[in-house]
């Protein structure tokens, strides 16, 4: 099921690949054809657009391959150092407009009308196309094609930018003659800000950071749901790709046997897993119960051994 899934992300990053170069190479004819560094400015932004696409392609194909030996948690991370990569490129795109317009911003130059042209197309091709890694993103919960969508957002807040700058350009040259430079420092700060939110956001599952409390709750409730299980002492999870991997400490009956405990703990396990598509694994340590454990030691009796399945 996940590699269908991961398949199904691969074949829009492709689609995204395709189209993104051809949209780029036709801003940055069209802007230097016309004279507008800020459609220049989009079509280098569009570029990287292709290459983050590129990459995402390549860490969810990395991701879809199946744990070994020296990888028991499975590839998943691939798919999220994909989307550090992202954010990188992100960030080092924003940057570099940025200081180019700046550096120009004394330049005025005659910006021809065919120049927002491919503006319109741009609009119209990825507003689909972030729609729809939005969506595919969420629902294999990728963070790299959500990182991609993201860089799409801002393809389409660059090329409005570029869209209004270069327009009052061609109302009134004398006037706003140094729109277009301006529009084109806009473009760079919008990328660099994105950037830095898909950054944070890949490097909290980098740092093994918990997920949501409704996500825990539900690890909790599908644990809990199984007969024997009396209550959760402790619930961890971590995100390795598209998925996560649980540590679970499950309180029970200390008078039970260790093959009564582990039956119970195999049961626990599989309801989390049956029941929670984005749970990939899960650990269950055995622990007695804290509620019965002054009764049980009362007698006299051995505490019963932790177990782990």
């Amino acid at each position: 099921m996940a590699d269908q899934e991961a398949k199904f992300g691969r074949r829009i990053a492709l689609v995204s690949i395709t189209l993104g170069v051809a949209l780029a190479l036709a801003k940055i004819w069209v802007g230097i054809a016309g004279g507008s560094a800020s459609v220049t400015s989009d079509g280098f932004e569009t570029g990287s657009d292709v290459f983050s696409s590129a990459i995402v392609y390549a860490g969810l194909w990395l991701a879809s391959k199946p744990p070994d030996d020296e990888h028991p948690y499975g590839h998943g991370r691939y798919e999220t150092l994909a989307g550090l990569a992202v954010g990188a490129i992100l960030l080092l795109t924003g940057a570099g407009i940025f200081t180019n317009s700046l550096l120009r911003i004394s330049e005025v130059g005659k910006v021809q009308l065919f120049a927002i042209y491919p503006l319109f197309a741009a609009i119209l091709l990825k507003s689909a196309l972030a729609s729809t890694k939005f969506h595919v993103g969420r629902k294999i919960d990728s963070t790299a094609l959500q990182a991609d969508a993201w860089h799409d957002i801002t393809d389409l807040l660059s090329t409005f930018v570029a869209l209004v700058s270069t327009g009052l350009t061609l109302v009134n040259p004398a006037r706003f003659g140094v729109a277009d430079r301006i529009g084109g420092m806009l473009i760079g700060i919008i990328i660099s800000f994105l950037a830095i939110q898909v950054v944070r956001r890949v490097v909290d599952q980098l740092l093994d950071t918990m997920p949501e409390p409704a996500k825990v709750a539900e690890i909790r409730a599908a644990a809990l749901s199984v007969p024997g299980a009396l209550a959760i002492e402790k619930c961890f999870a971590r995100r390795t790709g598209l998925k996560y991997h649980v540590d679970l400490h499950l309180e029970v009956d200390p008078n039970m046997t260790v093959r009564e405990s582990h039956n119970i703990a195999r049961s626990v396990k599989h309801a989390i897993r049956d029941n929670l598509s984005w749970v990939a694994d899960v650990l269950v340590h055995v622990e007695p119960g804290a509620a019965s454990l002054s009764n049980y030691s009362s007698h006299g009796k051995q505490r019963n051994r932790s177990t782990a399945v």
